[in-house]
């Protein structure tokens, strides 16, 4: 079948592009080629999604797929306007940023969303708001075509946020060496693997799938996490439990950011924020491989990488020592 990428060089859009070759299928990628290079066997027409003429370069014709995973309005608004009539099926890589509320356990897709984004470009402040329009822009032209997907966080080999991939990074650091990680060890988990869901986006969308679904992981308790990281690195050492409250006392940041401990959100009014329903997701075969693979993916990705370098979230050695000496 064909498949067109909007995108296809960056890190999730390179894993459906990568998925779909190896399904046999013909990929063409859209991009300014500035993030990458598509995987191999897939073709890259150059393309600024800014610019008016930026789909002019695509040859004239039908699109089995089309996979697009921007969050900014203008470009979905432009993208449906010049391919909506050469589409056979369109899936849409959205957020569960979307939501206006994290605080309820096992939400689903009818939670309430945050208001549309009526400019076509979002600022990293208005990420929510402007998928939010983007999925509105795609259901008033693509309504039967459409599968719009809510990932939560994603994991795995490529991922430079630095979010998820600190655990197995830190518990590597050292196998005698201590590790902080905030309480409670029985705080919910959602994560999906990059390659699973990229799988997931191609299969599902060439299936014909349509509706709007948290595409996340089952929920799993963040002491899982730990034990996972410490099996995968061989971790020995003492692991030392943070009260939330003492943590934020010291100025340590939950989910990511300098001076932070990745993928915790404390807190009651986010009690739902990694502990959303996947039901219609997984009626539409989203798959939730074993958490062990996960983490041995994200530490082989972490190993390619400078041990040392400054990161997106975390701590850094000095400061988990600061605190660990303050606790």
């Amino acid at each position: 079948m064909s498949v067109l990428v909007l995108g296809g060089t960056g890190w999730l859009g390179r894993e459906v592009a990568a998925h779909a070759v190896a399904r046999g299928h013909e990929v063409t990628c859209l991009a300014r080629g500035q993030s990458g290079e598509p995987p191999a066997g897939a073709s890259l027409m150059t393309g600024d999604r800014s610019r008016p003429d930026a789909y002019a370069g695509l040859p004239d014709r039908n699109w089995d797929l089309v996979v697009d995973v921007t969050s900014q309005p203008g470009y979905v608004r432009s993208a449906v306007r010049a391919l909506s009539d050469q589409a056979g099926h369109w899936v849409y890589v959205s957020s569960c940023s979307v939501y206006r509320h994290n605080s309820q356990p096992d939400a689903d897709e009818s939670a309430e969303v945050l208001p549309g984004l009526t400019a076509d470009e979002a600022t990293i402040e208005q990420y929510g708001e402007g998928k939010v329009a983007c999925e509105d822009a795609l259901r008033n032209v693509l309504s039967d075509r459409l599968l719009v997907a809510r990932p939560g966080l994603i994991c795995g080999y490529g991922d430079r946020s630095d979010r998820f991939g600190y655990w197995p990074w830190r518990f590597d650091r050292g196998a005698d060496a201590t590790v902080l990680v905030p309480g409670p060890l029985y705080a919910p988990v959602q994560l999906l693997d990059v390659i699973d869901l990229a799988g997931w986006l191609v299969d599902a969308g060439l299936s014909g799938a349509t509706g709007t679904v948290n595409a996340v992981g089952e929920q799993r308790r963040f002491g899982d996490v730990v034990t996972a990281c410490r099996e995968a690195t061989g971790h020995r050492g003492d692991v030392v439990v943070a009260d939330p409250d003492w943590l934020i006392g010291q100025g340590v940041q939950p989910w990511m950011g300098p001076r932070s401990l990745p993928v915790w959100t404390p807190g009651p009014e986010y009690a739902g924020f990694m502990a959303r329903s996947r039901t219609a997701a997984e009626q539409l075969g989203l798959p939730d491989p074993p958490l062990d693979r996960l983490v041995r993916r994200a530490l082989a990705w972490e190993r390619t990488l400078n041990p040392t370098r400054t990161r997106r979230a975390g701590l850094t050695d000095d400061e988990q020592q600061q605190l660990l000496a303050a606790l």
